[in-house]
């Protein structure tokens, strides 16, 4: 069972500001103990085709654009797109060389990713200054944070069973409720094609002792393309390298950190006739992480046994030519167990039961509302603490419409939860296409995130009647779209929080959660989407001011300034492309973390039109550097990947 120390130690890694000051002493390294699926987010989102061109209005010449759907619960162009969104492709998942989400992120505009180790270790997202339990993170549109904790384990969710990634930076609680504050990252898994039935599978090795095997098939069952489908599993494991540094932890085991992780996915979608279909998803992510603990002893050997997985069925259907419908339900499941030197140490295991109706309405032309209802049970098992079950009934509503050059978003929404009462949210967002290349937009929002069952429940520290944190934005950006360039954007944004759930010290030693934190965080964020030529090209820099308001400090984990540049060209059978991910210094609860530039290199060869070789080179410079204090980072490694893809 993890001791007060190690526990309070795993908050503070979430990012929190109250936790940088009040509890800054404590630095275990056990990860994060509960990361579960829980409620849907967008049903037209789930139900998405994968990303295609298509045009905006626009004088010559037309402007192409993907599809996203995040930004408003519904498919639009990506340059239509009042919040700032990314999207990362099949062709971008390929050409990067991340194997998990977190590596994906790091790439998009205002991310930072902080690790414990290597691969299945502890990763948290900070998406403009916020902390990891106030960025939302979804699969197929169901929630998969941790009841418990209130953060995700993105570092369960390996790229093999990715499709695509859709990344929308600020305040959308009004969509999606709770936690939306700095984003929402919207992961879509693989999905079936109209085509006959086609075989997959690749190996891999590389540093660290690193195997890879992943085989799978997708394609239609009928002649007429109507029953899809897809199914992949995939293997890895690692020997790892130790994940924190005896020079900083002294008591912590030396030997190195491995992981094994194995996953499968699979749909099947039938359309019914032209204006009905519905399917089923599933995706299972098993999980042995390796761990060092600073408050241990040398000898001791950490593991953290996960298993995250998610079933749901979805129908879509068109009642009128002016009303679309679409229905989810949906069950995850997070289980959670950990043990040193083979000893039975603790268990965190989430159910989370969702249902969701949303209905849009086509009002006129380039003009539709959109009205929904969903409805979410969260429940906790675990020998630390119980806590009663958890309902929330959601009701939302959204209005997005164009007057010529004219365009509006406005959403609003209402959580009621069981355990501390309700909460409302909005967003406003207007844009100004000065002409058919240039647009101007601003946005005001209010958001939320619910205290998590720790916050509420748990023993000693836990308060069942704190509130949930509350946060204000505004944003302002200017954006340029063309076929020649893709798409640029400059945006300027403030947040504001109040309400902050902080550890109060109410005797030596013992913490009470409270509302009292107050933070803020100011700044400009650019972002390339785009090519040159026929040389593909994604740039982000944000410069940000993230400030603990009530201590005058920057919030941990936070850089002033980080940047990111990937670069990507085919050469007759070849893609090479490198990325360059660089961070200034910043704060942690135990030190500081300096400034580190880092440096992957890419490669691809088809042989054949069927096989394909590819290699990469991570950090190329053998930077030593640190996202977490204390914790070691991947040296130089080189890895290699054979693959077959049936024509």
């Amino acid at each position: 069972m993890l001791s007060p120390i190690a526990r309070a130690a795993l908050l503070a890694f979430a990012g929190l500001p109250q936790l940088a000051h009040a509890q800054a002493a404590d630095s275990s390294s056990a990860p994060s103990h509960a990361v579960a699926p829980i409620a849907p987010a967008a049903t037209s989102a789930i139900n998405a085709p994968s990303p295609a061109s298509t045009a905006i209005a626009d004088s010559s010449p037309a402007v192409l654009s993907p599809v996203v759907v995040t930004a408003e619960r519904g498919p639009q162009a990506l340059a239509d797109t009042i919040p700032q969104t990314s999207l990362f492709d099949q062709q971008d998942i390929a050409d990067t060389t991340a194997t998990d989400l977190p590596g994906l992120l790091q790439l998009a505009p205002g991310a930072q990713i902080s690790r414990t180790g290597g691969p299945g270790s502890t990763a948290s997202l900070y998406l403009r200054g916020a902390s990891s339990t106030q960025s939302l993170v979804l699969i197929d549109g169901v929630r998969v944070d941790s009841v418990s904790l209130g953060a995700a384990q993105i570092a369960q969710i390996p790229l093999d069973q990715v499709d695509h990634v859709e990344v929308v930076n600020g305040n959308v609680s009004a969509l999606y409720g709770s936690g939306a504050i700095g984003g929402v990252v919207q992961v879509f898994t693989k999905d079936g094609g109209d085509h006959p039935p086609r075989f997959n599978f690749s190996v891999g090795y590389g540093s660290y002792h690193t195997q890879t095997q992943q085989v799978g098939a997708n394609g239609a069952l009928d002649k007429d393309g109507r029953t899809t489908f897809n199914i992949s599993l995939a293997r890895s494991k690692d020997d790892g390298f130790s994940a924190l540094n005896p020079q900083q932890a002294p008591n912590a085991n030396p030997n190195a950190n491995g992981y094994l992780n194995e996953s499968i996915s699979a749909s099947l979608r039938h359309k019914f006739t032209d204006k009905w279909d519905a399917g089923v998803r599933y995706l299972q992510s098993n999980g042995n992480n390796s761990y060092d603990n600073a408050y241990g002893e040398p000898t001791d050997l950490n593991n953290l046994y996960t298993k995250v997985r998610q079933l749901s069925a979805f129908a879509n259907g068109k009642l009128t030519d002016w009303w679309t419908t679409h229905f989810i339900v949906a069950q995850g499941d997070d289980r959670s167990v950990s043990n040193t030197n083979g000893l039975y140490n603790g268990r965190f295991d989430t159910d989370n039961r969702q249902y969701t109706w949303q209905n849009d309405f086509a009002l006129a032309a380039q003009q539709k509302l959109q009205v929904g209802y969903e409805h979410l049970d969260q429940s906790l098992e675990s020998d630390t603490f119980a806590a009663p079950t958890r309902h929330v009934d959601s009701g939302f509503a959204g209005y997005t419409a164009r007057f010529g050059r004219n365009q509006i978003q406005a959403n609003v929404r209402r959580d009621q939860y069981s355990d501390f009462g309700g909460a409302n949210s909005y967003y406003l967002g207007y844009g100004f296409d000065i002409t058919s290349r240039w647009k101007l937009s601003a946005s005001y929002s209010d958001s939320f995130r619910a205290p998590s069952f720790d916050d509420l429940y748990y023993p000693v520290s836990g308060n069942p009647s704190i509130q949930p944190e509350r946060s204000h934005s505004i944003e302002a950006a200017l954006q340029y779209a063309s076929n020649a360039l893709g798409v640029m954007r400059l945006s300027a944004f403030q947040t504001r929080y109040s309400n902050l759930i902080d550890y109060e010290q109410v005797t030596p030693g013992i913490y009470l959660a409270e509302n009292v934190g107050h933070a803020k965080v100011q700044g400009l964020e650019g972002s390339w989407s785009g090519h040159v030529g026929k040389t593909d090209v994604r740039a982000s820099v944000t410069l940000q001011n993230p400030v603990d308001l009530d201590n005058d400090t920057d919030l941990v984990r936070r850089a002033r300034r980080f940047a990111s540049l990937t670069v990507n060209r085919s050469i007759a059978g070849w893609r090479v492309g490198g990325e360059w991910i660089v961070s200034g210094p910043r704060e942690d609860s135990s030190g500081k973390l300096g400034g580190y530039g880092v440096v992957n290199l890419a490669a691809r060869y088809n042989v054949t039109k069927a096989w394909y070789v590819a290699a990469q080179i991570q950090n190329l410079f053998n930077k030593d550097y640190e996202t977490a204090y204390s914790y070691n980072s991947p040296r130089r490694g080189a890895y290699v990947t054979v693959g077959w893809q049936q024509q």
